[in-house]
């Protein structure tokens, strides 16, 4: 058997909801808080608030890496000051075990003059025995540091992209993905020999799901997809494989404020999904926003479980 984490912070509307929260599930469904439904990881970096967190496994090692956006909403800090001067460090804590974490780190891997580094994600590149780590930015096309007013044409979210091998050294950013307008919010899965990426776009506000040879930047094209066509206002979309072996992509409802929602891929080359019913799923008692899902062991599961404790209810 197998089992999961989910990686996530809760919202804005709270002082703590913007730190690094814990739920587990056996079957990628229905999951369960940890300890007590607070938060397991508190930054005091930065802005002393962390968004849209993602974890991974060291292929090699089997080092835990959680990372996150360095950014706080409870402040009552706008949008536009958080697009436009957000910060460029990007926030991880490390493991062996999953219940001892390192003391949180900042790392400024965001080009100069971006506005901010949001939802930073990461996938192991065997071409390179690196990790590729990803996320979106705010750049304006002239190149100067964006400024809170009107954006200007050419202004908009760019994907960047660094490499790592331990999370603390990380190469130049280089644009990764760029579309004619911003985009943000990408995750990618592999699937054999194949890559997939999905991405929120910002003109539709639906998600777009792409296919390519290689983690290389144009080595993808798009997959089109009734189902995602039609589905507005989602975002922070997550995808993992689930035990029966077909993909789950989850994204959350922002437009709705109604948390995440699952989505079975029935076949993923050829953009087949369908949504589940609400009976077929439980996200937990806490509201779950942006965050990341890594597959675990039962072993880890019963870890994390003895150490943090469950939600009660759950």
């Amino acid at each position: 058997m197998s089992a999961y984490i989910f990686v996530h912070f809760t919202g804005e509307n709270t002082p703590d909801g913007e730190q690094i929260y814990f739920s587990v599930s056996r079957d990628g469904l229905n999951w369960t808080d940890l300890n007590g439904g607070k938060p397991v990881l508190i930054s005091e970096l930065g802005e002393k608030g962390v968004r849209d967190p993602f974890i991974v496994r060291h292929p090699v090692t089997g080092r835990f890496y959680l990372m996150a956006t360095d950014l706080r909403m409870y402040t009552k800090k706008d949008w536009g000051a958080a697009v436009h001067e957000g910060s460029r460090d990007m926030i991880v804590w490390e493991s062996d075990n999953l219940t001892d974490w390192s003391e949180a780190a900042a790392y400024t891997i965001g080009r100069e003059n971006a506005g901010c580094v949001w939802a930073p994600e990461a996938v192991y590149d065997e071409s390179t025995k690196k990790f590729m780590v990803f996320f979106a930015s705010f750049t304006r096309a002239d190149g100067k540091k964006p400024e809170c007013g009107e954006d200007k044409p050419g202004d908009k979210h760019i994907i960047y992209r660094t490499f790592t091998d331990d999370f603390r050294n990380f190469t130049a950013p280089e644009v990764y993905i760029e579309r004619e307008q911003s985009i943000i919010d990408t995750t990618i899965v592999q699937d054999g020999e194949k890559y997939y990426r999905i991405s929120k776009d910002e003109v539709s506000k639906c998600l777009i799901l792409e296919e390519g040879d290689s983690l290389d930047k144009d080595a993808f094209k798009v997959v089109e997809s009734d189902t995602l066509a039609s589905l507005f206002g989602l975002e922070g979309p997550e995808c993992y494989r689930l035990p029966d072996g077909h993909f789950c992509l989850i994204a959350d409802r922002f437009a709705e404020h109604k948390g995440y929602m699952p989505i079975v891929i029935d076949d993923i080359a050829a953009g087949k999904m369908h949504v589940l019913d609400d009976a077929e799923y439980n996200m937990g008692n806490s509201r779950k926003r942006h965050g990341g899902v890594m597959e675990i062991t039962d072993a880890e599961y019963e870890r994390l479980v003895g150490h943090f404790g469950i939600s009660e209810g759950k």
